[in-house]
């Protein structure tokens, strides 16, 4: 902090005491513009692309407005939040001493009630087991029909069958043929239980082996079934934590999980429709998937052709029910008084956050065995198809769920409003959207541009 003071300062006397002002025409994630703003440089962020300018507005816009202590003035909080997050330890952060931040609070206090107002309606597709372990999570594998007409056995596409890999830790599921029922039979073993090579899955690349007969289908068949409807999915296993023991454990699928995921499907529907009355659009995203190929999507060989086809049942009704409770916590800001500015930046913040939360809650999701964590949806910049997912319990109380989320965006948010509250800080972070070429501000405004060379190459 030391050397930055004296950077500011250094800076602000090469301008005869005042705050060069700053423009990158091409902001992206905007690294640039926030290592400017935190020289004390007024900024101003340029980009084409609409994603980029609301993670900008993010983090040099709405945190210089609404960030500073006293700078909105009242910040209507849910009722009963300081207690509530008092109530589970702290966690979100509601009860930090000396927190002054408006629109720190308010996103810490919102996105707390959002999460209660969701568990209302979702905990029962969650259900913990008897001994009080929470479910983590769930592995599913896709399946399809074995195609030798004597077997016709469902096959679980899974390219590996650990579900720990870790030098003091294994555990895997053991398929079991059984020919006479034409079925896999699953088990779940660990350490020298595992007589077996969890490597080697069902599937490699799209082919398949059938483990009851042994019969094969080869890539373009695979496709074909999955994109002619024929293949389906299989709960393969539960992960669990328990609040008192350390590490996840195990299970098998009981009949209560699959009536669980049943239930969900029933109220997808109804919220489906209900939603859909209210906001005028499908809740469930339901616009064309770019064309194979495209960002590296390779998904739509398998059949999905639309965004909401990339989550199951149950993570849809998960996501669209946050997303209605993100709806009702702006609408209840502004009955209660805020200003609509304000309301609208801290909402875009919770709106990050479910946005998080879709990340790693997708049918694109891998369990990662050598953590039991989850990776997330985009991981890289592609869209593969993923044979066996894990699907996220939003209300696990481990890396991934809501709270995680919640937790992330609002410590990056904690970061960005500090740098507001800087002393040498006179003037706002300005974003907006436009072309380099036709900038909203005269050039002759500006002391620097500054931007990634391969880009500022290109410009006039």
């Amino acid at each position: 902090e030391k050397l930055l003071e004296e950077a500011r300062r250094l800076i602000r006397e090469s301008y005869g005491g005042r705050a060069p002002r700053v423009l990158d025409p091409f902001a992206g994630g905007g690294a640039i513009p926030l290592e400017a703003l935190r020289l004390g440089c007024e900024t101003y962020a340029l980009d084409y692309n609409p994603v980029a300018v609301l993670l900008n507005k993010a983090v040099l816009e709405y945190p210089q407005k609404f960030g500073r202590p006293g700078s909105v003035s009242p910040v209507p909080l849910p009722p009963g939040s300081q207690q509530e997050a008092k109530s589970k330890g702290g966690r979100l952060g509601l009860d930090r001493a000396g927190e002054k931040s408006p629109l720190l609070e308010a996103v810490r206090a919102w996105g707390a009630w959002v999460l209660e107002e969701a568990r209302r309606e979702l905990a029962e597709f969650y259900p913990n087991d008897s001994d009080g372990s929470i479910p983590v999570g769930y592995i599913w594998a896709r399946t399809v029909p074995c195609q030798n007409p004597a077997c016709g056995a469902e096959i679980p596409l899974m390219r590996q069958t650990w579900l720990a890999q870790k030098d003091k830790k294994k555990v895997a599921l053991k398929p079991i043929p059984c020919k006479n029922s034409k079925r896999v039979d699953i088990a779940i073993v660990e350490g020298a239980e595992i007589d077996f090579d969890p490597e080697v899955g069902t599937v490699i690349r799209a082919k398949v082996r059938c483990p009851v007969c042994g019969g094969t289908i080869d890539d373009k068949t695979t496709r074909r079934l999955f994109r002619e409807g024929k293949s389906g999915q299989r709960m393969m296993a539960v992960v669990l934590h328990h609040p008192k023991r350390k590490g996840k454990h195990y299970r098998l699928p009981t009949e209560r999980d699959l009536v669980a995921y049943r239930a969900a499907e029933v109220a997808l529907e109804a919220k489906r429709e209900k939603l859909r009355a209210e906001w005028g659009i499908d809740p469930v995203p339901n616009e064309a998937l770019p064309p194979v190929g495209a960002l590296g999507f390779c998904v739509q060989r398998y059949g999905p052709t639309r965004w909401g086809d990339l989550f199951n049942a149950r993570q849809k009704l998960a996501l669209i029910t946050f997303a209605d409770a993100v709806r009702r916590a702006y609408r209840r800001m502004l009955e209660l008084g805020a200003d609509g500015e304000f309301a609208k930046a801290f909402t875009t913040y919770l709106a990050l956050i479910l946005d998080r939360l879709a990340d790693y809650n997708s049918r694109v999701c891998r369990w990662l065995v050598t953590l039991e964590a989850f990776a997330n949806t985009l991981a890289r910049q592609a869209l593969p198809m993923i044979w066996d997912y894990a699907e996220l319990n939003p209300f696990s109380q481990s890396a991934g769920d809501y709270t995680g989320a919640l937790e992330w965006v609002g410590n990056v948010l904690e970061k960005v409003t500090e740098i507001a509250g800087c002393k040498f800080l006179s003037a706002n972070g300005q974003v907006s959207q436009g072309t380099a070429t036709a900038l909203p501000w005269p050039e002759e405004f500006f002391d620097a541009v500054v931007t990634d060379p391969p880009y500022y190459d290109n410009v006039p």
